[in-house]
């Protein structure tokens, strides 16, 4: 280790011993009288809405007990107990009655003497089970006395002077009410000064820890606490020294908002962005999200006893476990509230967004980063935007593909995750798809219906929903992130398809080759009929077809810059387009490249099998098949029912099974060997 590091690390560690040795002069006594004011106003039934107790005056601390200009050997005169003053009463959280049953069942006997190891000890215990509602009060005016003293922020100032001159919002922040260091933590991530980012990450578990020690917060949601009752209690309930369940509240009432039609209680724009942005300092470690915290201790143990805290790992670790039998509902419900949070702003994932914030940069995907609600901000956006990136062959970091394939697994496993499926498919849900939430089955069963007939087909701004999380997934690309394809069809993959690099878009291609054969199985031909319904409707799903036709469209079908937005074509347009210049002569114009040729005739063939895979052709037959075609059920037998009745048809319908029948006869001339219909009889 260079000397350097080493006095740093020292300077720091004498800051932390000079803080935990702060004198709180009279401290319990003045919040005995708090205490006995509120137990008085309680038999009066007085009720108050919860807000910050009133502290007792912070401390008076002389400016001699630490130089500023020699911070560490002031605070290791303070360790060593040279300043007299301070050591004459030197107070312990130790030494209070309040709290020394708890201290000596819960904390390791080394700790006593430094009150910020106590605190660090106790601040980890669930506050209503395993600490005393006194010494939960008494933690509480502890953290916020040394958050509001004069030299919590005078150590700050001298470790993080180079920060804090860098730091514009910071330099400006009014001293001596906690507000510099919450700064410090809320810029944490820009900190790259040694000595100020340890000191910080110390302090940061103290700030987490409360809400109202949060820059700004109370001041930006104090009004919507109060409206959505995530802090009225009644006097003489205790202080507890953790409120994360006020956060929580927060963070369920805003997911709420987005999943409801009419917002009864919306939250205001500037404390939506502080739960946002609170929830993003804290997608490095699960320890500052106070209630998944408490909510996933144990099964933190039971499931990531080996994964290592930091950088968002023990998050990532849970979320993969998050449909195990043995995963407590409480913590399940965090889970997925965070999920939520991470759907309306990426940047509450850290391992996503540290992996990607390049990748968004060269994409231009980030165009605004002042509003974390604007739309730039989604995960579906993010997604959507890189996507479009790797499809067109331009580079997105392994690192980045690799987060961005977990989260797109994440979107199709739980449909509540995606906050226009909850609003617009509630009523299918309810109806049709009640008790199938996990693994990816409420969506299946949705798709389902959306490719029924007419009278149960789904509402169409059900189905638009569906198709734009369909889109942001882009389970087309890799057959894996549907979970619920993945294992109704690895058999099938295991024996039709094992000459297929795992993960391989082909995957599917091969799958719909062997959709209505021996090697096939019923729930993976429904599983694969229902995902390939939507991909036949976005083009952009197919990234085979995509990749060998997209300079075609561009040429011939006007799709410049189809990639830049998250809108959608009208369903099968490009395609129908492709199809329509497959067999132009040359006289004729215009005409597909070979590569994209050959894409085109795989489609048509897929098609083939089943018209529900061919937007255009059911959309103006729907019904001439009903009229014509209702027994025939089996296998392109629809297809072939429909060319024997073309005479009979409407107009609009003999038009597209015409063309279809035309290019037939253009494939038969060019491959005389195969049979004379697009079907695999």
């Amino acid at each position: 280790m260079k000397i350097g590091e080493t006095q740093t690390k020292c300077r720091v560690c004498a800051a932390l011993i000079f803080l935990s040795d702060l004198q709180i002069p009279n401290f319990f006594f003045q919040w005995k009288q708090i205490k006995q004011i509120k137990q008085k106003q309680k038999q009066n039934n007085y009720i108050y809405t919860y807000g910050p107790a009133e502290p007792p005056n912070p401390p008076v601390l002389r400016a001699a007990d630490l130089p500023v200009r020699d911070a560490p050997a002031a605070a290791a005169a303070a360790a060593a107990g040279a300043s007299q003053p301070r050591r004459a009463t030197g107070w312990k959280l130790s030494e209070e009655e309040a709290c020394r049953e708890d201290l000596t069942r819960l904390c390791p006997r080394q700790t006593w003497t430094n009150n910020l190891a106590v605190l660090e000890c106790l601040q980890d215990r669930r506050e209503e089970t395993e600490i005393a509602p006194d010494c939960n009060h008494l933690l509480w005016n502890y953290k916020l006395n040394l958050t509001t003293d004069p030299k919590f922020e005078s150590v700050a100032t001298e470790v993080c002077k180079s920060t804090i001159a860098e730091i514009k919002e910071c330099n400006e922040e009014e001293r001596g009410r906690g507000y510099l260091v919450s700064c410090l933590v809320d810029h944490r991530g820009n900190i790259t000064e040694y000595q100020c980012n340890q000191y910080i990450t110390k302090m940061t578990s103290i700030i987490f820890s409360d809400y109202r020690l949060i820059c700004g917060f109370m001041d930006k949601c104090k009004e919507d606490i109060n409206n959505l009752r995530c802090g009225s209690i009644n006097v003489g309930h205790k202080d507890v020294h953790s409120q994360g369940e006020v956060i929580a509240c927060l963070e369920k009432a805003l997911v709420r908002q987005a999943e409801q039609q009419d917002h009864v209680r919306s939250i205001k724009e500037e404390c939506q962005r502080a739960i946002l942005r609170v929830a993003e300092l804290s997608s490095d470690d699960f320890h500052l999200d106070r209630h998944l915290y408490f909510s996933c201790r144990d099964d933190r143990e039971r499931f990531c006893q080996n994964t290592q805290a930091g950088e968002g790992k023990v998050y990532k670790c849970l979320f993969n476990h998050k449909f195990e039998e043995a995963m407590s509902e409480k913590c399940r419900d965090a889970l997925t509230t965070r999920q939520k949070l991470i759907s309306q702003d990426y940047r509450v994932s850290y391992s996503l967004a540290k992996a990607c914030k390049l990748d968004l940069r060269k994409q231009r995907c980030s165009l605004d980063t002042n509003l974390p609600r604007a739309r730039e901000a989604r995960l579906s956006y993010l997604l959507l935007c890189l996507e479009a990136a790797v499809h067109r062959g331009r580079p997105v970091s392994g690192e980045c593909q690799g987060e961005m394939l977990d989260y797109r697994r994440m979107l199709m496993e739980d449909f509540s995750l995606s906050p226009e499926i909850v609003l617009h498919c509630r009523t299918e849900i309810e109806a049709h798809c009640s008790g199938l939430h996990r693994k990816g089955r409420t969506l299946h069963c949705l798709m389902r219906i959306g490719r029924s007939d007419r009278s149960t087909a789904i509402d169409s701004i059900c189905q638009s929903a569906l198709q734009t999380l369909i889109q942001s997934a882009d389970p087309g690309a890799d057959y894996r992130i549907d979970r619920a394809l993945n294992e109704a069809c690895e058999s099938v993959i295991q024996t039709a398809c094992k000459h297929i690099r795992t993960g391989d878009p082909m995957i599917l291609s091969c799958l719909m080759e062997h959709l209505y054969t021996e090697k096939m199985v019923e729930d993976c031909e429904h599983r694969l009929l229902e995902l390939q319904y939507f991909i036949s409707r976005d083009w952009k799903l197919d990234p085979i077809l995509y990749k060998k036709c997209q300079g075609d469209a561009a040429r011939l079908c006007h799709t410049h810059g189809w990639n830049e937005t998250s809108e959608l074509m009208p369903p099968g347009a490009v395609f129908s387009c492709l199809y329509r210049h497959a067999y132009r002569t040359e006289e004729q114009g215009r005409r597909l490249s070979r590569d994209c040729k050959v894409e085109v005739q795989r489609i048509l063939h897929q098609r083939a099998l089943d018209v529900k895979l061919d937007p255009e052709l059911q959309k103006r037959c729907m019904t001439d098949l009903g009229k014509w075609c209702s027994e025939k059920t089996d296998t392109g037998q629809e297809l072939e029912c429909l060319q024997d009745h073309l005479e009979d048809l409407v107009s609009t319908c003999r038009d597209v099974v015409g063309n279809l029948t035309e290019l037939e006869s253009e494939v038969r001339d060019e491959k005389p060997g195969e049979s004379n219909r697009l079907s695999f009889k």
